[in-house]
């Protein structure tokens, strides 16, 4: 057993700082890691001990193992810490780092590579007995394969990605005369977004709810799972809104489905912290969708009904350590809601808003966490995931959680960029929401009501009042120029009247 003494955090924003608060409690020293666009980021003012990776593009930076590997030599770290997304689920990286003698804080590659091809995972899940989605046994080998099974199983069907994740590589087809396009479609963003063009096929379930459970296992043999996630808020098959406990959830499905989750992981000899991906039917029947290996940016909720630390779970589990705990010891307690707080325009299709963060006011106060990484002067680079933070409630009741919710996302101000601030209100006063009646598809269901509505004659309002007090930043210590000063006043009059703070 071997305690470990350094961390490098192959991640940026804000799980590498979520990750360091961990390692700080439990007096690890960390090393972040920063690519050119991030020198001014807070994960690496967070950290002991920071080094340059790379450019930019993450494929030159965060993505880089040899740089990654050499810095973490360099900085003497026992141990790598992925965080989610970029190497979190790469087996040669894992691999690489046994080879190196650094302790991977995440699985073994085997299992990474089993369970990350979304075929070898059915196979497995099958040979189980864990149910799956209906559909093919392996790889669609041609478009008249594609065309002959569907034809049996009927429609409608998902072609997907073998080695997909994020709505990539995903099509849905309806009616049989799609079918070719659609497996040419798939095959063509697998293989950009992947380099794997293999694609599978899936009965599609219509109105379905995305639950996941978390699971923690030790390479003793112990497995447990800490419960069920509901995951079905998402746009683009991307998560918006997380909570846990389920509204849809009963306790004997909640028995059944984590007796299931644990089975799944033991099958394949899973150790450290995972997640078994499910979907539920109207008539609460559940089948395997997935599982990933690593942390999920939803964890956080976990942690909050559970009161277990993940990442200090991780931690223990890659030093050899035995769980501390078993089944009969974890309980929900309460319910816990988070919203995932996006740099993107909701009313232009979700577009990115990258930019300079001028103003920023975090919420606060009893059950409120936020798990982010900009401040106000950071310029949020174009290179990465729009994410930009985490908020999480807690209460005792579900409408409590939602109350306390409604209460922090008003709270919370940012300024400069565009944000999915009041996308997420609305959807917490939404009366589908908050009667727990949602599935998969209530982003589009209750378009109508989430979009914003128009608002005065002065829609760049916000935008002038950001470019305003730049200005006033620039000419703090110059002698400002007459006429540009006058615009800027004659700016701030315009927008004056408008009682947003």
């Amino acid at each position: 057993m071997n305690k470990i003494k350094k961390i490098l955090i192959a991640n940026r924003g804000e799980i590498a700082i979520r990750v360091m608060r961990t390692c700080r409690e439990m007096d690890i020293e960390t090393v972040a890691i920063y690519s050119e666009a991030d020198r001014t980021s807070l994960h690496v003012r967070y950290a002991h001990e920071a080094y340059y990776v790379g450019k930019a593009p993450s494929s030159e930076s965060y993505l880089n193992i040899d740089k990654i590997l050499e810095i973490a030599k360099k900085s003497n770290a026992d141990a790598i810490h992925p965080g989610y997304g970029f190497l979190s689920e790469n087996a040669e990286f894992a691999r690489r780092c046994a080879q190196e003698g650094i302790t991977f804080i995440g699985p073994s590659p085997e299992v990474i590579v089993r369970m990350g091809d979304k075929i070898q995972a059915r196979e497995a899940m099958t040979a189980a007995g864990i149910p799956v989605v209906p559909g093919t046994d392996g790889e669609i080998k041609s478009e008249e394969e594609a065309l002959s099974i569907i034809q049996k199983i009927g429609l409608p069907v998902m072609i997907k990605a073998s080695a997909g994740g994020g709505g990539k590589g995903m099509r849905l087809v309806k009616n049989e005369a799609d079918i070719v396009s659609a497996v040419r479609a798939a095959r063509s963003e697998a293989k950009s977004a992947f380099g794997d063009d293999a694609v599978y096929i899936e009965k599609y379930i219509s109105s379905p709810h995305h639950i996941e459970f978390q699971i923690l296992a030790d390479q003793h043999g112990n497995t447990v799972h800490l419960f069920e996630r509901e995951c079905s808020v998402q746009r683009r098959h991307q998560k918006m809104i997380e909570e846990t406990p389920s509204p849809l959830m009963t306790q004997e499905l909640r028995d059944e489905m984590g007796k299931s989750a644990v089975e799944a992981a033991k099958a394949v000899n899973y150790y450290g912290a995972g997640t078994i991906e499910f979907l539920v039917d109207n008539d609460l029947n559940y089948y395997f969708l997935e599982m990933n290996t690593r942390l999920q940016v939803e964890h956080p909720i976990t942690e909050r009904v559970t009161g277990i630390d993940l990442v200090k779970q991780q931690i223990f589990v890659a030093e050899g350590k035995e769980l501390e705990f078993g089944q009969s010891d974890l309980r929900q307690k309460g319910h816990a809601i988070e919203c995932r707080v996006y740099a993107e325009d909701p009313d232009n299709n979700f577009m990115p808003s990258a930019g300079k963060v001028y103003k920023i006011s975090d919420p606060l106060g009893l059950g409120v966490r936020t798990d982010g990484y900009v401040y106000e002067g950071y310029e949020i680079p174009i290179y990465y995931d729009p994410m930009i933070s985490k908020l999480i409630v807690w209460g005792k009741t579900r409408d409590e959680a939602i109350a306390r919710m409604r209460r922090a996302l008003y709270e919370y101000k940012i300024t400069g960029v565009k944000t999915s601030i009041k996308m997420l209100e609305r959807v917490m006063n939404n009366e589908n929401f908050i009667a727990g009646n949602y599935d998969t598809h209530f982003i589009e269901n209750n378009q109508e009501q989430l979009q914003s509505k128009p608002k005065s004659d002065a829609p760049e309002d916000m935008v002038i009042l950001a470019a305003f007090i730049d200005y006033l930043d620039k000419i703090a210590n110059v002698t400002p120029n007459k006429k540009e000063f006058v615009a800027a006043q004659s700016r701030w009059k315009k927008i004056s009247h408008v009682n947003h703070f």
